[in-house]
């Protein structure tokens, strides 16, 4: 008697399609796996070192990327690194001093800060910025500390002026960070906790007086304080073009002296993030990076992946 068998499986399954179905499941498991096996080099050299991120641009506006923004950094944490959070809030204080009436200017690039306009400053990075993006982190349990650049000193800050159309300019209550303490930052390092700073500092000759200054330099000046292995600063832009607007100049990596020739030649609204990247780079910080914050988890691809995301700077 002929036995006919019959290719289909009891359930009716086709096994060809079953077997297409598990190839496939192992071809995605296996690039999971590549994922993971490519950030070990990463995780061994980051391990147990500071990382200093600057969080702005659309990231701190769009409720996914704050979502995958805190995501990113409490991964940092639980992979064996000591994250630190730098912030500003440009938009966010342009907005309330439009909320509240209060005139708002800029001369040579930056915010002219009255008295009225400072509490709103203070008011909004420290009591609002800064509180957000703390609770965003602890949603994955209690990690993150809130600091103002006010508190213990962190940063000092002397006022500053600026030129424009050659004649010097007053900006109030506008200033740079010329010094850093960063005792408050390390104990909360020590204490397993995630730093998340605003960029306040008080003036260094009337310390009872806050300061306004510029974000990515309080990232770069506290990256140098604390001798982070890295900067990160997040942007709107894919990285740092060489021939802006071609789109195909864009680099992925450019050394300290390259990038010192090139500076003057940038966008406005670039020069202050690359000079925060060759200020940390000439402290001593091995490497400074601008990514692109508007793509999720633009950090971990940054600090994870050998192609990296963004443009790296590197010491000569």
């Amino acid at each position: 008697m002929t036995t006919v068998t019959d290719d289909t499986a009891t359930d009716g399954t086709d096994t060809d399609d079953t077997d297409t179905g598990e190839a496939a499941e192992r071809a995605a498991a296996a690039d999971k796996a590549a994922t993971l096996i490519e950030s070990l080099p990463w995780l061994k050299t980051f391990h147990d070192r500071i990382i200093v991120v600057k969080f702005g641009g659309n990231a701190m506006v769009s409720e996914d990327l704050q979502r995958t923004f805190a995501e990113d950094i409490v991964y940092l944490r639980y992979a064996g690194l000591r994250p630190v959070v730098v912030h500003g809030g440009g938009p966010q204080i342009s907005a309330m001093l439009d909320r509240l009436g209060i005139e708002s200017e800029f001369r040579g690039g930056f915010r002219v800060t009255t008295p009225e306009a400072m509490d709103v400053v203070r008011m909004v990075l420290t009591g609002q910025i800064n509180r957000d993006i703390v609770s965003n982190i602890n949603k994955h349990g209690p990690l993150a500390a809130g600091l103002s650049g006010e508190d213990a000193g962190l940063f000092q800050g002397r006022k500053r002026g600026a030129v424009v159309d050659g004649a010097e300019v007053d900006l109030g209550l506008v200033g740079d960070v010329i010094g850093v303490n960063p005792e408050g930052v390390l104990a909360q390092l020590d204490a397993g906790r995630i730093p998340v700073v605003s960029s306040i500092a008080p003036d260094i000759d009337d310390p009872g007086q806050a300061l306004n200054v510029n974000a990515d330099a309080a990232a770069a000046a506290l990256a140098v304080a604390l001798g982070a292995a890295k900067l990160v600063i997040l942007t709107d832009v894919a990285g740092l073009y060489s021939d802006w607007p071609n789109r195909d100049s864009l680099l992925s990596k450019i050394t300290a002296p390259e990038l010192r020739e090139l500076l003057p030649s940038l966008e406005s609204g670039m020069i202050p993030k690359m000079a925060a990247c060759l200020d940390a780079v000439d402290g001593g910080v091995p490497k400074a990076a601008i990514i692109d914050g508007r793509v999720a988890h633009s950090i971990l691809l940054e600090v994870f992946t050998q192609s990296g995301i963004g443009t790296e700077v590197v010491p000569a």
